[in-house]
């Protein structure tokens, strides 16, 4: 099944400064980022890019946002980019490339078709929960993997990557797809996923028995987190249990609450980035600073 949904990623790259549109030269190593343009299939995705300051080749992190936002959530939360322009500056600042590329429907890649959120709701108001989940597998194993694996073919061939040393991060519907990915992806160095399954995980028995199924292919070192008040926070603690059957190198973190609502403690990768970046690029730090490319 791994292999199911690869083919040939015909991929483009048009790499624009960001500060092109105030008429500045682009700044290798500031923490402005580029702006990178991705073909996969017949979709233009885009992406930014922050860079470390310095001189590569560096690790890098391809992160794997949520399904999106909703129109009233883009009403009451603001755009989708405000994600990539949080949590961008700080891998760069601790010497990671970090690619937050937008796929279908969300941010900057809005044109390219109708995002996951809004589908899957679709989809639910229409034919109820059952097809909901049923869709949402397919998204995560068809389209919307086939736009990270083009993200992570892009990264890898990135002139000041080292393509050894490559990791996911993922938050929410984007924690779902980053351990299919892993599942698929034996020379990843970390895996980090935030939020993992949302409110999904509690209501769709095909996404657990689908996720839990992954775990036993993944052969990176997997660090699950969970703010306290997350919508849930089964996806880890099940996760961390069937790795810690199977002898995985793993971790498991549930912080305190944040916030004052679940959708706060939901947002744990955005607003408690304090709390959280000591012990992630511990973490990272611990697995991607090494040449040792994992056999």
């Amino acid at each position: 099944m791994a292999g199911r949904w690869r083919g040939t990623l015909t991929l483009a790259i048009l790499v624009l400064a960001s500060a092109e549109a105030k008429g500045q030269a682009p700044k290798h190593g500031a923490l402005n980022p580029d702006t990178v343009v991705i073909q996969t299939g017949s979709a233009t995705l885009r992406g930014l890019v922050w860079r470390p300051a310095g001189h590569g080749p560096f690790p890098a992190i391809l992160l794997n946002h949520g399904s999106g936002r909703t129109p009233e959530e883009l009403a009451r939360l603001g755009r989708y980019e405000g994600q990539a322009d949080t949590l961008g500056p700080v891998f760069a600042r601790h010497g990671y490339i970090f690619l937050f590329l937008f796929r279908h429907g969300v941010g900057l890649s809005a044109s390219q078709g109708t995002n996951a959120i809004d589908t899957m709701d679709i989809e639910l108001a229409a034919r109820g929960q059952e097809a909901r989940n049923k869709l949402q597998l397919q998204l995560l194993e068809g389209r919307e993997m086939s736009d990270a694996l083009a993200g992570l073919t892009f990264l890898k061939a990135m002139p000041d990557v080292d393509p050894r040393r490559i990791g996911l991060v993922g938050h929410s519907f984007g924690g779902s797809l980053t351990l299919l990915m892993a599942e698929r992806e034996p020379r990843l160095r970390a895996v980090v996923i935030f939020s993992g399954g949302g409110y999904s995980w509690d209501r769709s028995s095909e996404l657990r028995e689908r996720l839990l199924a992954a775990a036993a292919h993944v052969t990176a070192p997997v660090f699950l987190i969970h703010a306290a008040n997350d919508y849930s926070t089964s996806m880890g603690t099940a996760v961390d249990a069937r790795l810690q059957q199977l002898g995985k190198v793993h971790r498991l973190k549930i912080y305190p609450p944040i916030g004052h609502t679940a959708e706060d403690g939901h947002a744990f990768p955005l607003i408690g980035v304090s709390r959280w970046a000591p012990d992630v690029f511990a973490f990272l730090d611990q697995y991607m600073r090494t040449n040792t490319a994992r056999r």
